[in-house]
């Protein structure tokens, strides 16, 4: 991929060989692991924590805040294990103090506009 209009955070944790499409935003407090694709217009948010060999598709948000009255902007995660798929416009929230983390297992397939709530364990 040639990326254009990129903005990643300098705090992010990028590891080797990921490829980064157009117009993909990655924030602070941030870590993506080898190997993994992260197509045009994907937004990846605080507390994002990706696997190795994953392929997040285009408009896909990873870790925004819960949709959760109670969030109070506590640090939490969302975390997707190894070899992953998020397809299109796929969300997965970040975790809330009851639990702390959403995760999404490894070898999973989130297909396109699902969401994974706060809190959920995949």
């Amino acid at each position: 991929m040639n990326p254009q209009f990129v903005s990643i955070d300098p705090k992010a944790k990028i590891g080797a060989n990921v490829q980064i499409g157009s117009f993909v935003s990655i924030s602070e407090n941030v870590e993506i692991g080898d190997g993994t694709i992260i197509m045009p217009n994907a937004t990846i948010l605080p507390g994002a924590r990706i696997g190795k060999n994953c392929k997040i598709f285009p408009n896909a948000v990873i870790s925004a805040i819960p949709q959760d009255l109670k969030f109070v902007g506590e640090e939490t995660t969302a975390e997707i294990g190894d070899n992953t798929t998020v397809r299109e416009c796929a969300t997965i929230n970040r975790g809330t103090a009851s639990k702390g983390k959403t995760i999404v297992g490894s070898n999973c397939l989130l297909m396109a506009y699902s969401h994974v709530a706060h809190d959920c364990k995949l």
